[in-house]
């Protein structure tokens, strides 16, 4: 009497179907926990530090040069330390602090109602003062 043989695979296949499973839901895990990018601050231009000459004075930990804030309201004022300024009167502000510390930063603050042509034309405006480095500021709230 002879008995069939079966033939056995030579390698136990490993089912792919779970393993798929547990890679997607490791890839949502991650995706959901992880933290991609700080919006509470964008960096709109940022020039390398070689290029940047050191400010006057300046020492190895003043490099980045001071921070300068102009708020954006949502009527499309702009407002430098207290005072509401025409685009202008902010630009010569802009390049008379420039011409002294020429790593000054600027920090655009605009409201949650600010327009986006008053954003442009704040940025026009650093430009066209020989700003080097600006950054748009967004806080929660109205």
């Amino acid at each position: 009497m002879r008995l069939a043989r079966g033939t056995a695979p030579r390698g136990s296949a490993i089912p792919l179907t779970p393993l798929v499973d547990v890679m997607l839901i490791l890839l949502v895990f991650f995706m959901v926990t992880s933290t991609y990018l700080n919006l509470d601050m964008i960096p709109m231009i940022d020039r390398a530090e070689e290029d940047m000459p050191p400010a006057r004075g300046a020492t190895a930990g003043d490099a980045a040069g001071a921070a300068m804030l102009v708020r954006v309201r949502a009527d499309g004022a702009l407002v430098w330390q207290g005072r509401v300024l025409t685009p202008e009167a902010l630009g010569e502000v802009l390049a008379a602090r420039v011409t002294e510390d020429p790593g000054a930063r600027l920090l655009v603050l605009p409201a949650g109602a600010a327009t986006t042509q008053a954003l442009v034309r704040v940025l026009d405006v650093a430009q066209a003062a020989g700003v080097r480095a600006v950054n748009l500021l967004r806080l929660d709230g109205p």
